[in-house]
């Protein structure tokens, strides 16, 4: 699974995300971070336009190794009709990227017809000058839904 070339994947804003996830019925937006992440960072808010985000970590918390069996649960939980359209999130794009290519990459193997998208600035954007996330772009700085537990 990993090792075929990667995927060509498309990346766009968070903003853009939004408005897809706003008039399309047949896309879902799949955060991709770890749980401590979901719990203590937040997640995106999607119940504003009828949606549930789906969260499925990449990297399995706390050893942090790859699920080998991420793209087959991605598609056990969206169903056999799943979406025409995933959007990909992690904190800054890294992650997601990765995940989107292993989704895409499967996708093809199994003939299942699917655009992995990756959201470019992730949901907590980049660094700044300083170290700290969340000043310079990403979901939250957006001003994109989002919810904390």
């Amino acid at each position: 699974m990993f090792g075929s070339p990667p995927e060509n994947i498309r990346q766009v804003s968070p903003v853009e995300v939004w408005r897809d996830l706003e008039t399309s019925r047949d896309a879902v937006l799949v955060d991709v971070r770890t749980k401590p992440e979901w719990q203590f960072v937040g997640v995106p808010d999607l119940s504003a336009l009828g949606k549930n985000v789906v969260t499925l970590e990449w990297n399995r918390y706390p050893d942090m190794s790859i699920d080998q069996g991420f793209a087959e649960e991605l598609f056990r939980i969206v169903g056999e009709d799943g979406p025409d359209r995933m959007y990909f999130i992690c904190r800054s794009g890294q992650r997601s990227m990765a995940a989107a290519q292993c989704v895409a990459s499967t996708a093809r193997k199994v003939g299942r017809v699917v655009e992995c998208i990756n959201v470019s600035e992730g949901f907590e954007g980049d660094r700044n000058q300083r170290g700290r996330r969340g000043t310079v772009n990403g979901w939250k700085y957006r001003g994109l839904d989002w919810v904390q537990s």
